[in-house]
């Protein structure tokens, strides 16, 4: 094979989620490159205060789908109930500074511990089912969550919810220039990217592909099963907090309806890594970037026109997607690629 026949398979085995492969330098290039490329979009945007939040909202459910696909791309446990853990993340900061006066950081740091409490207890029965089964029951859940904050309205404010104040300093997390909450999410961001990447080639990510492939097979080459999703439950579920805890920095005001709604977050996410590539370390990055600005300029112009009418096209994506796109885009590119490298072979 030639070196350029070498590269391209490199770059095809790259795209495909970071398997072993492709030398570490080649992955964490293409990862250093396309934050870059990211930052780079945060610079052009910022003076336009209408783009500047769509790319706000995107970095964000770009980080939480990262996060998402930490156990539903690599591990196969297909979750519908991850809004639950942005809720904690954005309940927690939100109940802290309102109610004891805490910096929105510290309730970060507060969330992620607990937000991991819950995926334990809510996962130790639930990873006893399989399939569309696991999923119902994490879908479940997050209706369960959402009457509970309804109903515990002394401590989420239910209904009416919790409105921050806006003080703008370091420590209150309150910034008037815009961009700078763009900086936050993008750091965000390039965690959740950073700990995917690092996944895609960790014992911990190749025991959660094994376990998706066939559980049972893992099961007798000696992963715990349980224990490999629980790992991989417990990282997502702490990564999603932070992203919720976020997002409480940046709107100031946190409701059910918004932190715990099933078509806003939990399966938002799972759509932009089916859009991206689910399992691949780059596909929630790239969903993102499609899927969210689509998805905000179909708000503004559907919503006029008949209520629930944006909502009819997101189920309508969430049919349409897996149909045309069976691998998302990474796969598809992955596969081009991968014709290409055959192409310089001959």
């Amino acid at each position: 094979m030639t070196p350029r026949t070498d590269a391209l398979g490199s770059i095809a085995k790259t795209l495909r989620g970071g398997s072993a492969g492709a030398s570490p330098a080649l992955v964490w290039g293409l990862y250093a490159v396309s934050m870059a490329f990211l930052g780079l979009l945060l610079m052009i945007v910022q003076v336009d205060a209408y783009w500047l939040n769509i790319l706000i909202m995107t970095y964000l459910f770009g980080g939480l789908a990262a996060a998402w696909n930490l156990i539903g791309g690599f591990g196969g446990q297909l979750s519908l109930g991850h809004g639950v853990y942005f809720a904690v993340g954005a309940y927690v900061v939100g109940i802290t500074s309102t109610r004891y006066d805490w910096s929105p950081w510290l309730g970060m740091v507060l969330a992620v511990p607990i937000a991991c409490a819950v995926a334990g207890l809510t996962s130790w029965p639930t990873f006893r089912l399989r399939g569309p089964f696991f999923a119902m029951a994490t879908l479940a859940l997050n209706q369960v969550a959402l009457v509970l904050a309804l109903y515990f309205d002394k401590v989420t404010g239910g209904p009416a919810g919790i409105t921050m104040p806006f003080a703008p300093s370091l420590r209150e997390a309150a910034f008037i220039e815009r961009w700078k909450y763009g900086v936050l999410v993008l750091v965000y961001l390039m965690v959740a990217v950073a700990l995917s990447t690092w996944m895609s080639r960790s014992r911990l990510g190749y025991a959660l592909r094994a376990v998706r492939e066939n559980d049972e097979a893992a099961s007798a080459a000696g992963f715990h099963v349980f224990k490999v999703k629980m790992h991989g439950m417990l990282l997502s579920a702490g990564v999603t907090a932070v992203g919720g805890a976020i997002y409480a920095m940046y709107i100031r005001y946190i409701d059910p309806g918004s932190v715990l709604s099933l078509a806003d977050v939990s399966v938002r996410l799972v759509l932009i890594c089916l859009l991206g590539g689910i399992g691949t370390a780059t596909g929630p990055v790239l969903g993102a970037l499609l899927l969210i600005p689509a998805i905000t300029l179909l708000q503004a112009k559907l919503s006029s026109q008949a209520p629930g009418l944006n909502l009819v096209a997101v189920g309508a994506m969430l049919v349409l997607i897996p149909l045309l796109m069976r691998r998302g885009i990474v796969g598809t590119v992955a596969d081009l690629t991968r014709k290409a490298t055959t192409r310089w072979s001959r």
